[in-house]
């Protein structure tokens, strides 16, 4: 379509928006006016004993329509220095009020000041309270209709029943109730909460608690039910889900709030339950409080920006507004579907996209001294243990080399996150040795470089490319056995977003040299979130258990040998001392010599005899037969 056709469609629906505000705004002011002439008649009325003369109707008439001018002009002064509040606002009936006692008082003291008076003076109060009224009933009749009319069609819409009446799920319902074009009607609430019994939300019922859900989805004829408890534990979510699937509605839940903390709820934030909801380990994200971050305004840059951790750092660090972000990975479709999820195009031809590899040390230090970064989140890294078990020179190249590169290169920065992990505490693995030795080398960068250079350790994120929830969620759909290492294997197992905030977190507060360790609460048995999962399928599948792999421990720990659980300036983390070493130490690894050889190599520069970790790796458990 040409420009000018554009330009001119555009102006014509301007015109028609304004001509609708206009008659909107002339029927407000005309309502006003009958309701001052309309509250003056009364007063006097009631004031004369419900008789009036000509004279007397004249008179309340008249000066019924000079305070409902004066009543205007308020209004108008009023709104050039206060500003328009919605309707039916609470700030639009305060406001009315104010401009309404104003105009009375005016008209009642110039009655005062007569000698004689064409009304009793007692009009202008009665009267006014009567136009308060009315001006009142008409702006909640005319929100009323309009409301109604942005209901969602009830022929075509799904009825739902929400359980959680909070914030979220107010909001939820007002959302809901917003778009005429939803896919949801809500027809009743439940709520634990016994103070919200019979409570009405924009005109939804409490239909009582938990355990009248059955009797709620029966009456109102509910075929979904959405949980919208924020932060609910996962016992009450698998409580209330298997009660809604025994009815025959469906499941449908509502984010933690930290999950909608950018925006506002809306309908779309509604979702199927996933693995995470139902693991019975609380959310620990929601504690931690993050004032100032230290982002907005700055130059920041992500390493792994494709990856699952990178690409969420990204989209949070979007949100506190930084000077600029720049997000660097190898993988070009990473990058690609990156791009994709920011900004909802993908031309990749921004240079907010840089594609390189941390093994080009001359490739990275040149991005470095040409984009300038202040902060940098360090998020690339190779981490499939058993990959990395039959292939240690590949973790040597990138987890180790790379990150020396990058801490070369990063000398003059302000701040510097290095990402590590669990297996990094007292390490058996090869990336539990590289990521050991990537933590020493950020803390010998902090006692050269003059900016502040920590890490951050957290245990395995959900649903992150090639997590156990991922696995498991792909045999079970196609009709495989679900693999478990071992029936009394545990983790430590975090949301993206818990992960993410913790390196935010670490950005903020914390100190050089050190490691930064979540509390992420019980561990949690691999089994049990296996056979969670299985339960949810639609067809029966069989959980096999295969042997703990080369490296794998039966239970990770969270910190290392002579680190103590020190909380200084949040009860919810811990700071840990991590020894240096120099990038020199690492110069007689050699990525392509023999496996056993490169792994020996590893574990001496951890600190770590190789009979030892190997001692520490074997269990005394076995396998049911």
């Amino acid at each position: 379509m040409p420009p000018e056709i554009q330009r001119g469609q555009q102006l014509e629906s301007t015109i028609r928006a304004r001509l609708r505000a206009g008659r909107r705004t002339a029927g407000f002011l005309g309502v006003d006016a009958l309701a001052w002439v309309g509250g003056f008649l009364v007063a006097s009325w009631a004031r004369y004993e419900q008789t009036l003369t000509p004279e007397q109707i004249a008179n309340a008439v008249l000066l019924g329509a000079a305070t409902a001018v004066l009543h205007i002009g308020i209004s108008a002064t009023r709104r050039i220095h206060a500003g328009r509040q919605p309707l039916g606002s609470i700030e639009e009936v305060r406001g009315l009020a104010g401009t309404t006692a104003t105009t009375a008082a005016i008209v009642l003291v110039a009655l005062v000041l007569l000698d004689t008076r064409p009304i009793p003076a007692s009009t202008p109060m009665v009267g006014g309270g009567l136009a308060l009224l009315l001006m009142l009933s008409f702006r909640l009749l005319h929100r009323h209709r309009r409301d109604r009319a942005r209901r969602p069609d009830a022929r075509s819409a799904t009825p739902v029943l929400l359980f959680g009446l909070g914030e979220a799920g107010q909001g939820l319902i007002r959302a809901m109730l917003s778009d005429p074009k939803g896919r949801y009607l809500p027809v009743g609430a439940l709520d634990d909460d016994p103070d919200k019994r019979d409570l009405r939300i924009a005109g939804v019922p409490v239909l009582g608690n938990q355990h009248d859900l059955p009797d709620a989805i029966r009456r109102t004829g509910a075929t979904t039910l959405i949980f919208a408890v924020a932060n609910a534990d996962a016992t009450l979510i698998r409580q209330i889900r298997e009660a809604t699937l025994q009815t025959g509605a469906a499941f449908k839940i509502l984010p933690s709030v930290r999950e909608l903390v950018d925006h506002r709820i809306t309908v779309s934030d509604v979702r199927d339950v996933q693995s995470s909801d139902l693991l019975g380990r609380r959310q620990v994200v929601g504690d931690l409080t993050l004032d100032d971050n230290g982002l907005t305004g700055r130059r920041i840059l992500v390493t792994g920006a494709g990856g699952s951790i990178g690409s969420e750092l990204c989209r949070q660090i979007m949100r506190a507004n930084p000077g600029e972000l720049m997000m660097l990975d190898r993988d070009e479709s990473a990058l690609h579907s990156l791009q994709l999820s920011l900004t909802g195009q993908a031309m990749l031809d921004g240079p907010e996209l840089i594609l390189a590899d941390l093994r080009d040390d001359e490739g990275i230090r040149r991005i470095m001294q040409e984009r300038r970064p202040e902060i940098v989140f360090h998020a690339a890294a190779l981490k499939h243990l058993t990959l990395l078990q039959r292939h240690p020179g590949e973790a040597v190249k990138t987890n180790v080399w790379g990150t020396v590169a990058l801490l070369d290169a990063c000398r003059d920065v302000a701040r510097f996150v290095n990402i590590s992990t669990d297996k990094a505490a007292k390490p058996i693995s090869v990336l539990g040795y590289s990521k050991r030795i990537t933590e020493m080398l950020t803390a010998h960068a902090a006692a050269s470089y003059p900016g502040t250079f920590l890490s951050v350790r957290f245990g395995n994120v959900l649903s992150s490319r090639g997590s156990v929830t991922t696995a498991f969620q792909r045999q079970i759909e196609s009709g495989k056995p679900v693999t478990v290492t071992h029936p009394d294997v545990t983790r430590y197992l975090m949301t993206v977003q818990e992960a993410v905030h913790l390196v935010l977190q670490a950005a903020s507060i914390g100190r050089d040299g050190e490691a930064l360790v979540l509390d992420m609460g019980e561990p949690v048995r691999i089994d049990d979130l296996a056979r969670r999962m299985v339960a949810q399928a639609t067809t029966p599948v069989p959980i096999v258990y295969t042997g703990l792999r080369p490296g794998e421990k039966l239970h990770e720990d969270l910190l290392g040998q002579g680190e103590t659980d020190h909380r200084p300036l949040h009860p919810l983390i811990s700071h840990v001392t991590v020894p240096v070493l120099d990038p020199l130490e690492i110069s007689g690894l050699d990525p392509f010599d023999e496996p056993d050889k490169i792994v020996d190599q590893l574990a001496r520069l951890c600190g770590d005899l190789p009979g030892e970790a190997a001692a520490e790796q074997q269990t005394d458990v076995a396998l049911p037969r």
